[in-house]
C-alpha cells in the first residue's frame, strides 16, 4: 500500500509540503545509504493524540547519528518537539511518525564529510504491521537463511538505513516462502531478532530475550515489554538463545514499534506451544494496549500530548 500524504513535512526547523520533500540523485544517501532513523507511533487517547515515547526516540536517533559521525544540529527536546509539530499541524492520528537524518547532496565517493546533513520529519497514518488486533491472531514465521550483521561490521545498535538492507533479505524470503516474517539468528548461530522486531521466548514461567550483544537493535518496545512482563510478576533474563529453544518455547513473540506485541503461532511449521496465544503473551499483550491505547493512566510518564485542533479522519 502506497504511504498516505499528509499536508506538511518537517524538515531543518521548518515546516514543508509534503510534495517538496525530495532529494537529489546524487545525494550521498542514495548512493551509500547513509541515514539513521526512527519510528515512532502517535495513538489516540480519550483526551487527544499522544507520541508514545517520543523522548526516547528522539535520544535513539541522536545516538544512531552519533556513531557514523553526523552532527545534528538539533538537540532531544527540538526532535521532540518537531514530531509534536508535525502530527499538530497534519491532524493525522492515530499514526506513525519517521524521524530520518541523512546525508544529502554533496561530494561524490564514500567520505561522507562534505554532505551536508538533512533532518526530515513526516508523520501518516498507518495500522497494524504484523497479525491483527487480537491477541488470538498469531503469526506464522521461519528461521532466516540470511545471518544478522557481525560484530564490527555494521553496528547493530545504530538504528541505520543501511542495516536494512539485511533486513529486506530476510523479510523477502520470508514472504516468498509462504511466513510472515523471519527470524535471524547472529554470526553464532545464536538467536538475534526479526527482520523489524525484537523477540522473545518463553519457557517455564520465565522469559528470555537475545542480549545486545547478538546483533539486537535496543528496541523501545523491547524496553517497555521488559518493564511490563516484570510489573507483572514474570521472570525476565537476557541471554543468548539457542535456535532449538524456539521449537520447544511454550511462547514466543515479536516486540517493536510495527509490530507492537505479536504473538507468534509457528517457527518453521512447528507449532508453538499448543499453537494459541499462551498467557504471559496474552497478559503483555492486554497490558500494553491499555496503556498505549489510553484505557489506563499513563503512570510511567511515556506520552507526550499533541494539542492537535482538528483531527483528520483515517
Amino acid at each position: 500500500m502506497a504511504i498516505p500524504k499528509t499536508e506538511k513535512i518537517w524538515h531543518n526547523g521548518k515546516l514543508i509540503n509534503w510534495d517538496d520533500a525530495q532529494l537529489h540523485v546524487m545525494s550521498h544517501v542514495v548512493n551509500y545509504g547513509s541515514s539513521v532513523f526512527e519510528g515512532v507511533r502517535c495513538y489516540k487517547h480519550p483526551q487527544g493524540a499522544a507520541i508514545f515515547r517520543a523522548q526516547e526516540h528522539a535520544e535513539r536517533l541522536l545516538q544512531s547519528a552519533k556513531v557514523y559521525r553526523m552532527e545534528v544540529p538539533f538537540t532531544e527536546e527540538e526532535i521532540v518537539q518537531a514530531m509534536v509539530d508535525v502530527v499538530a499541524h497534519n491532524g493525522v492520528y492515530p499514526c506513525y511518525i519517521r524521524p530520518i537524518v541523512l546525508r544529502g547532496y554533496g561530494e561524490a565517493g564514500v567520505n561522507p564529510f562534505n554532505s551536508p546533513i538533512e533532518v526530515y520529519i513526516c508523520n501518516y497514518a498507518w495500522g497494524k504491521y504484523l497479525g491483527h488486533d487480537s491477541p488470538d491472531d498469531g503469526v506464522d514465521v521461519c528461521v532466516s537463511s540470511w545471518t544478522r550483521i557481525a560484530p564490527n561490521t555494521l553496528p547493530a545498535m545504530a538504528k541505520s538505513g543501511a542495516n536494512y538492507m539485511n533486513s529486506q533479505l530476510i523479510k523477502m524470503e520470508a514472504i516468498l516462502n509462504g511466513y510472515v516474517e523471519g527470524i535471524a539468528l547472529d554470526v553464532s548461530g545464536y538467536v538475534s531478532e526479526g527482520s523489524g522486531e525484537n523477540l522473545f521466548v518463553v519457557r517455564k514461567g520465565t522469559v528470555f530475550t537475545a542480549p545486545l550483544g547478538n546483533s539486537v537493535l535496543p528496541g523501545i518496545t523491547r524496553a517497555t515489554a521488559i518493564d511490563l512482563i516484570r510489573e507483572l510478576g514474570f521472570p525476565v533474563v537476557e541471554q543468548m538463545i539457542p535456535r532449538e529453544m524456539l521449537y520447544i518455547a511454550d511462547e514466543v513473540f515479536f516486540t517493536g514499534t510495527a509490530a507492537e506485541i505479536t504473538p507468534i503461532r509457528t517457527v518453521d511449521k512447528i507449532a508453538v506451544g499448543d499453537g494459541k496465544t499462551g498467557p504471559i503473551t496474552r497478559a503483555l499483550h492486554k497490558e500494553f494496549f491499555n496503556i498505549v491505547e489510553g484505557r489506563v493512566p499513563d503512570r510511567h510518564g511515556w506520552f507526550t500530548q499533541v494539542p492537535v485542533k482538528q483531527a483528520v479522519s483515517v
